[in-house]
């Protein structure tokens, strides 16, 4: 399957690529707010707005903007790399504007108007790191190791932002969290911008943007086993907590991104063998064993599952990055990033949706089922679609 290649030394190579350096260090720190900002701006809504089912609605609707706009801002940012300080300006006061209306309880529909408009103007640090990787790395296997390592990287700020943020809202009261987190996003994003100018002479420009990346063959079925996978996840997070309680359900979430962390890296360290599109599916497919194993109630088990199972999502986004570098025009590749990262936060909201419901009804042990046969038939389906790409693809070169 995969032959060793020095995995240190890999990672050692991509941090002494110019300017890589500080462009990592600065997006790593411009995408902590968004780590941080989670927690503080729930409980800043709900004392602004005195119900948690108020504070929650209007919390998801910051997030649902936040995702869906997201192709629209990389797409702004590819064409006209300036917007990004704008972008960023206005994120900064709009969200120190939402810190503010909470703290002095404005009315609710002017707070949910605000959040929701806040919503609209996070920055696309992500994609635009991942395409600035692919513009620095010398080859596929440079870009392997520096992608598996932008998400190690991102996923360990995800996973460490909550617990900053309930510090910051002991420390400060909701409202001045929230506020400290636009200082988070002046000085990520100012050393970000600086970083940037620093490198314009030397990162390989873009290409002449190219038409959506929706219409790239191939693209399109990429999107739904990222999908299947965050639903999957959202899904055994509730069905977990029915099942075996808070406490056991904190440690398997943990298990769950810890596996991410170290699955991303142990990919980036070796060259895999097979057909990089092949590796979705397989992926998959994995995925839902792992999602079965709950249902046999053995907890050992469940947690080598769990871990398992977050390598198998931090690898499948890695390679889900990896194709958007082969299937996707240069110029449209940090739009394309982003509806990867859009794809993966649907199917998030989805599964807490379908997750909820199919627990209350039909209990954890079939949701569990459930999440594994859904899983399976999206392996199945993504293989069909991407087997109709291939032959699309061979066909007119056999002609």
């Amino acid at each position: 399957m995969s032959r060793p290649s020095r995995g240190s030394a890999s990672y050692r190579a991509v941090l002494t690529l110019p300017h890589a350096p500080k462009l990592f260090t600065a997006a790593m720190l411009a995408r902590l707010s968004y780590g941080v900002i989670g927690l503080p701006l729930l409980l800043a809504l709900y004392e602004g707005t005195g119900s948690y089912a108020v504070a929650g609605t209007v919390a998801g609707l910051f997030g649902l903007v936040t995702a869906l706009l997201g192709p629209a801002r990389a797409r702004l940012v590819e064409r006209r790399p300036g917007a990004l300080t704008w972008l960023s300006v206005s994120y900064t006061l709009l969200l120190a504007a939402l810190a503010t209306a909470c703290a002095v309880h404005v009315p609710s529909p002017l707070l949910a108007a605000l959040a929701v408009l806040t919503g609209a103007f996070p920055p696309p640090v992500g994609p635009l790191m991942r395409t600035l990787w692919g513009r620095l790395a010398a080859d596929e296997a440079q870009r392997q190791s520096a992608l598996s390592l932008d998400t190690a990287a991102e996923s360990t700020v995800f996973a460490l932002g909550p617990l900053l943020g309930g510090f910051l809202v002991a420390a400060l009261g909701a409202p001045a969290a929230v506020g400290a987190c636009t200082l988070l996003v002046l000085v990520g994003f100012g050393l970000l911008a600086s970083a940037l100018r620093g490198a314009s002479m030397s990162v390989r420009p873009a290409a002449k943007r190219s038409g959506s990346p929706l219409r790239a063959k191939g693209f399109g079925p990429l999107l739904l086993p990222v999908l299947g996978t965050a639903a999957a996840f959202t899904v055994f997070e509730i069905a977990i907590v029915a099942a075996r309680g808070t406490v056991t359900a904190g440690v398997l979430t943990t298990l769950f991104a810890v596996g991410g962390v170290l699955g991303g890296l142990v990919y980036g360290g070796y060259r895999w063998r097979g057909a990089l599109r092949h590796r979705p599916v397989l992926l998959v497919a994995a995925a839902a064993c792992c999602y079965a194993v709950p249902a046999l109630d053995v907890l050992p088990a469940t947690a080598a599952a769990a871990l398992f199972a977050g390598a198998c999502a931090d690898v499948l986004l890695i390679t889900a990055y990896q194709l958007v570098e082969e299937l996707v025009p240069e110029g449209s590749r940090t739009e394309a990033g982003a509806w990867v990262n859009t794809a993966y936060n649907l199917g998030s909201a989805f599964g807490a949706a379908a997750g909820g419901v199919l627990v209350d009804r039909a209990g954890p042990t079939t949701a569990f089922g459930g999440t594994a046969g859904a899983l399976a038939c999206c392996a199945v389906v993504g293989a069909v679609l991407a087997l109709g790409t291939v032959r699309r693809r061979t066909a007119p070169a056999a002609a």
